[in-house]
């Protein structure tokens, strides 16, 4: 069993309160989730309106699957012009 994991701090645009900053990542939670065969949830900056980290988790059989899931997630979230990606770590076990 191959586990995948990845945090991933971003900057938010659109973002002015925590209503707002709740808005938009509930947006990118629940299409990461319809899209991509990975769990994913806010792990940190929680009280902070235009910052959050995002965890994502994957497993499989193979070590390449999690990888290209996660790195998949990554350049979704990239291409999101409502967030900046500002760090990654990403750990394959």
């Amino acid at each position: 069993m191959t586990v995948g994991t990845c945090e991933i701090e971003i900057l938010i645009y659109e973002s002015y309160s925590l209503k707002e900053k709740r808005h938009v990542l509930k947006s990118i939670i629940e299409r990461i989730k319809s899209r991509f065969n990975v769990s994913v949830a806010e792990v940190d900056f929680n009280d902070i309106w235009n910052k959050s980290v995002i965890g994502i988790a994957a497993v499989s059989n193979s070590k390449n699957i999690c990888e290209s899931a996660i790195t998949k997630v990554i350049d979704f979230i990239d291409n999101d012009e409502r967030v900046e990606i500002i760090n990654f770590v990403k750990e394959i076990y």
